[in-house]
């Protein structure tokens, strides 16, 4: 293959995530509707000697022990794993923000391993390929195909679902980090994981509303104690006209409002944007990417 292989790592949003009882691993179980969205980071890979990672973009800056990025230990771990003595140059494009409750870092490591099978002409199955991804984080399995999924467990059972409909989705982060083991270590009130999922595809955005009212984020309250800039945001989205429903995704501090279509999405960022230059906003909608599948055909 000539020339770098360029792939896309799109965000991921919790459309709710309930928690359950801490296991004897460290973990919590959980549930939760998972759905990406057609915005995120983007990724050159390039066959070298040896192992490297370059960030760039709105927010490559902000990276930090680059060492334990989990890109380059995806690559690292997926050589290991598949016996080849190939290394790789990554060049990490971050739009997303840094640790804001979207996945930026699982999603960047699951498109190194679909990208990488390619890069490499490897043809490794899907399980294994889910094996290695597991063995990196817990949001990294859901990522790799980056379809929407119903995720139980610590994140490594993952069951496909139908995609979401047509729906205008805004994200909006503050600007605060909040580091997920900060947000677990101070969970109180939970749901549980007791809910069932979807046994039907949505036939529109309302019908997708109607069941997310019984959900919740159980981070959420957390969240909000460490940075209380995520009342802030969601008390705006729920104030936004057209907003259907509002919430955080992750364990924050990036909250999402769901409305009818984009062109509703669009017109009520142009307000939000003016009265918080400093937020990131993002207008888009929800994506399957049929080309996070590439490499475990």
């Amino acid at each position: 293959m000539r020339g770098p292989l360029v792939v896309t790592a799109p965000a991921k949003v919790n459309l709710f995530l309930h928690i359950g009882q801490k296991r004897s691993d460290g973990y919590h179980d959980l549930q939760s509707l998972v759905a990406f969205a057609g915005v995120g980071d983007e990724i050159s890979l390039e066959s070298d000697d040896g192992f490297s990672l370059s960030p760039g973009g709105p927010f490559g800056a902000q990276l930090s022990g680059l060492e334990e990025n989990l890109a380059l230990k995806a690559a690292k771990l997926f050589a290991e794993k598949t016996g080849t003595t190939r290394g790789v140059r990554i060049d990490l494009r971050k739009n997303l923000p840094i640790a804001s409750g979207l996945g930026g870092g699982s999603a960047d490591a699951a498109a190194v391993l679909r990208g990488l099978a390619r890069l490499w002409q490897l043809n490794p199955d899907q399980s294994a390929l889910l094996e290695t991804a597991e063995l990196i984080g817990a949001d990294v399995p859901v990522c790799v195909a980056s379809r929407t999924s119903w995720m139980e467990g610590r994140g490594e059972l993952v069951h496909p679902l139908p995609p979401l409909p047509i729906a205008g989705l805004l994200l909006v982060n503050p600007g605060v980090h909040i580091p997920t083991a900060h947000a677990f270590a101070a969970l109180g009130a939970r749901h549980g994981t007791g809910m069932l999922a979807p046994n039907a595809p949505f036939p529109d955005v309302y019908a997708l509303v109607h069941f997310l009212r019984d959900t919740k984020n159980d981070l959420e309250a957390p969240a909000k104690m460490i940075a209380p800039a995520v009342a802030d945001v969601l008390q705006e989205l729920n104030g936004l006209p057209g907003a259907l429903f509002a919430c955080m995704s992750g364990s924050g501090a990036t909250c999402f409002a769901l409305f009818a279509d984009q062109q509703e999405a669009r017109a009520a960022a142009t307000p939000l944007q003016e009265a918080h230059p400093d937020w990131w906003i993002c207008k888009t909608t929800f994506v399957d990417n049929p080309h996070a599948l590439a490499g475990l055909a």
